[in-house]
């Protein structure tokens, strides 16, 4: 169903995906939007180790929360920094792909959790995290992406 990396030499392992998906702030999240037409934006994630799950927060309406009730089928990528080889202009970086499922967390002490550890990947100030939660947390849709397929690879421009 899902294709492989079509390189395997530049295949990562499932562990280097999980690392990176854990390490990495920020990524793409793409869904089925409109029409049909493909909508992917920027988006920032928690991975989960608990239950493998990527965590993400929204606004209760919008584009991304109308296109995910329609289909659940999503997916997220995301790119570390990268390095620049050889003092040139070709960067080698790793990306990883998640495909899946959405779900919304109707659970609002999980949606809350899952919020704070999400704000603890940018800042470790608790009584910012906690005074953000008191005043937003009513107006914040929690969805998890339920991963089927986790790929990665290196790649090396040039």
């Amino acid at each position: 169903m899902f294709r492989d990396v079509a390189r395997a030499k530049q295949r990562l392992s499932l562990e280097e995906c999980i690392s990176l998906l854990k390490s990495e702030k920020r990524g793409v999240l793409s869904v089925i939007g409109d029409d049909g037409y493909p909508y992917g934006l920027p988006i920032n994630h928690y991975y989960n180790e608990e239950d493998g799950r990527l965590y993400f927060h929204s606004g209760k309406s919008g584009h991304k929360t109308d296109a995910i009730k329609n289909c659940d089928k999503i997916s997220f990528c995301l790119i570390d920094k990268g390095n620049h080889t050889d003092d040139t202009w070709a960067l080698s970086f790793r990306s990883v792909i998640v495909f899946g499922r959405a779900e919304i967390v109707d659970d609002k002490e999980t949606a809350v959790e899952m919020s704070r550890r999400l704000s603890y990947k940018f800042t470790d100030d608790s009584e910012y995290i906690e005074n953000e939660i008191r005043q937003f947390a009513s107006g914040v849709l929690v969805f998890a992406l339920i991963p089927e397929h986790i790929t990665g690879k290196r790649v090396r421009e040039a």
